[in-house]
């Protein structure tokens, strides 16, 4: 690999926005193991101790495929294939933004796709803050802290040929941790989730 310095983005300067909505994008990160099972890859973040799919702004300098790419290289510090087809589009909501009577204040909408790991890089910019961890689909299930990434998950498993017989069905009706509202959107392919 050439020797290129590679800096995570900070700040919001550039950041999109859609009405009062921040624009985020996002993957989850997937191979096939030397056993030839899926794996998907999760990253750890500061001051807590659960995973999560990498993802962040999307910035107006960048198209939304290349922001979910950044962030999987910035958290992650893996490269791959995205596929350009989104595994859905959730509205994410902040639990200190719970109680405003604004549906979009403190809320961010995130794109996020499927990307097949290619390079897994030796050092990434976040990884003082960011570890990352392959794990199964049965696994990441368990480790996912919102539905809204269990429902990322699920759609990338619809996606593979063969997905486990094993998985757990996302729950739909409940929300585990802040999720408070589920709306199906239009488009038969995004869920919404207030979280």
């Amino acid at each position: 690999m050439a020797s290129e310095e590679l800096v995570a983005r900070k700040g919001r300067l550039k950041q999109r926005y859609d009405d009062e909505y921040r624009l985020v994008a996002g993957c989850v990160p997937h191979r096939v193991g030397d056993d030839g099972e899926l794996q998907v890859l999760m990253v750890s973040t500061p001051n807590r101790a659960d995973l999560v799919f990498p993802k962040g702004g999307w910035e107006d300098d960048e198209d939304v495929y290349q922001a979910a790419c950044r962030e999987a290289m910035e958290e992650a510090g893996v490269k791959g294939n995205i596929n350009r087809a989104s595994l859905g589009l959730w509205v994410l909501r902040s639990k200190s933004s719970q109680k405003s009577e604004s549906p979009s204040r403190g809320a961010c909408k995130g794109y996020i796709f499927a990307l097949e790991v290619t390079e897994e890089l030796e050092r990434w910019p976040e990884q003082d803050t960011h570890g990352r961890r392959w794990v199964s689909p049965e696994d990441a299930f368990r480790l996912c802290r919102y539905d809204w990434m269990r429902e990322a998950l699920a759609a990338l498993l619809d996606r593979m040929p063969a997905p486990p017989a094993s998985l757990p069905a996302p729950d739909r009706t409940e929300h585990a941790g802040m999720c408070s509202l589920m709306l199906k959107a239009a488009a038969a392919d995004r869920a919404v989730a207030l979280c």
